[in-house]
């Protein structure tokens, strides 16, 4: 018998956690070794167990899951990320995609799916949900340059310009700059409307 594929799940919420372990650990070929509740520590377990498969989400505290994975694949070359979550956007797909994850699907995911998804890519194959992959092919790239996504991030709470500049160590004008080339990308009014559709289109 071939030794179970071992598992780290990262997740924020304990109890999504506990339910997608023990959903997994009733397939015979699976084991959870490790669990993280946010990006920080999901590098650390990884570092530590070495795990086979790092079943990721995105949107948690501190380092979300599209660094975190970047994080796991830096400290643990040999395991594979699945990211796993309710934000199924195809802005999140391709950052995970380029971040080095191996597989997106979403959490309502049938959970004898979740375990093909988990087992196809340990194998070493791709796995991404097929609706988000065809809403990613029609959405297309991320139009916002990195300063445009940073300067859109630190923006979403309201902050003031100034404020934003000292930040990031640009002149107000040069934010201001980014945030109405910002606004004109995602067919918006203001930095606040454009803030909240890149983050629905998960380019920040």
């Amino acid at each position: 018998m071939t030794d179970p594929i071992r598992l780290l799940l990262v997740d924020d919420q304990a109890l999504v956690r506990g339910a997608m372990g023990a959903l997994l650990e009733l397939e015979d070929d699976l084991t959870v070794v490790a669990e993280a509740g946010d990006g920080a520590q999901a590098a650390e377990r990884a570092r530590e167990v070495g795990p086979d498969v790092c079943l990721m989400d995105i949107q948690m505290p501190g380092v979300d899951g599209i660094a975190a994975t970047r994080l796991v694949r830096e400290v643990s070359p040999a395991t594979r990320v699945l990211v796993v979550t309710t934000f199924a956007r195809p802005g999140y797909l391709r950052q995970a995609l380029d971040a080095g994850a191996s597989g997106f699907i979403a959490k309502d995911t049938p959970a004898t799916d979740l375990a093909h998804a988990v087992r196809r890519v340990h194998q070493g194959l791709r796995v991404v949900d097929p609706a988000l992959a065809e809403a990613s092919l029609f959405e297309g790239a991320n139009p916002l340059s990195e300063r445009e996504q940073q300067v859109l991030r630190l923006s979403a709470d309201g902050r003031a310009i100034s404020r934003i500049a000292a930040e990031v160590f640009l002149s107000a004008g040069t934010v201001r700059n980014h945030l109405s080339s910002a606004i004109g990308k995602t067919g918006t009014e203001n930095r606040a409307q454009a803030a909240r559709t890149a983050r629905d289109k998960g380019w920040i």
